[in-house]
């Protein structure tokens, strides 16, 4: 196992995560999720032994993370958090080129090899436009995409980023999770990265790592998800408690878009119709059925019947 975390007890003043152990191997993407204050960056800066555990131990490649120096940790992991201080005057190759910083002493200039990855980071996030450009005139989204680039060239085994898809749109935070998972897959790469999305494990992530209830659940994804029911089931985003959902046929995308449809405008008992899609939407109430084309005409059906 390259990280290891060992019954530790992880908070400042109070334990925050109680008696936790996990493993990850080089090659795992895993998924750091919980809700907000259940202290996901606090066990991210553990393992960067930011914090110190107040029980237990935390293993890198077989060496406890309280021994490292603070160069040897960060020849080992690579981090981006989701807060950073913008380097003043910095451009979007300045920064990224940052990532080299520990491979050399502290007055350095990149090698053509050096430069060449860089150029080439910058390519694949699809900053090359923005390569001059000063930090401080980026968007949120690509300046987000400027630290994880740092992050990617300073080649490091470990890559741990504190919610990296904050700040994107859909298509950069496809992007990012595609190439954190070919890092993985290709270079051997162990990520880890926390989100308040759940639902990205399926498509990215080997393992989750999910905070609840001072306890951290650790697994495979799919292991994790059917072992915890509000981490699959629609009722996570249910807003109204006198809603009772009705009897849905669909294809999931569809199931999931009519559960949020019915949830937000009809706060009541629909446990007594039943919706079947099948190109379009047959809904059975009693005796009686009907077809709709589309949400909108759901919409006026129901309020036609309630």
């Amino acid at each position: 196992m390259h990280l290891q975390v060992n019954q530790a007890n992880i908070g400042y003043n109070k334990t925050l995560i109680s008696n936790a152990t996990a493993n990850l191997n080089l090659g795992e993407v895993c998924l750091l999720i919980g809700n907000n204050g259940v202290g996901k960056t606090t066990l991210i800066k553990s393992i960067l032994h930011q914090i110190p555990l107040l029980q237990g131990e935390i293993y890198l490649h077989g060496k406890n993370i309280k021994h490292l120096s603070v160069k040897e940790i960060a020849e080992n992991i690579a981090v981006v958090f989701s807060k950073a201080v913008i380097p003043q005057n910095y451009t979007v190759e300045d920064l990224i080129s940052l990532g080299k910083y520990i491979h050399y002493p502290f007055y350095f200039e990149l090698n053509k090899e050096d430069r060449n990855e860089v150029s080439s980071i910058i390519e694949e996030l699809d900053l090359l436009q923005y390569k001059d450009t000063l930090l401080k005139n980026l968007s949120d989204g690509n300046l987000q995409k400027a630290f994880i680039g740092r992050a990617f060239t300073q080649n490091s085994p470990v890559i741990i980023l504190d919610e990296p898809t904050t700040h994107l749109d859909e298509k950069n935070k496809v992007m990012i999770l595609k190439i954190l998972r070919k890092l993985a897959l290709e270079h051997q790469k162990l990520i880890l990265f926390s989100s308040h999305d759940w639902r990205l494990a399926k498509e990215f992530a080997d393992k989750i790592w999910y905070i609840k209830d001072n306890q951290l659940y650790t697994g495979i994804v799919e292991d994790v998800l059917l072992q915890h029911d509000e981490l699959t089931s629609p009722t996570l985003f249910q807003m109204n408690e006198n809603f009772v959902p009705p009897n849905i046929v669909a294809p999931y995308v569809y199931k999931e878009m009519l559960y949020s449809l019915l949830q937000k405008n009809f706060p009541i008992d629909l446990s007594l119709l039943t919706f079947e899609f099948k190109d379009y939407w047959i809904i059975s109430h009693f005796k009686d059925n009907y077809q709709c084309e589309s949400f909108e005409e759901i919409v006026t059906l129901l309020n036609t019947i309630y």
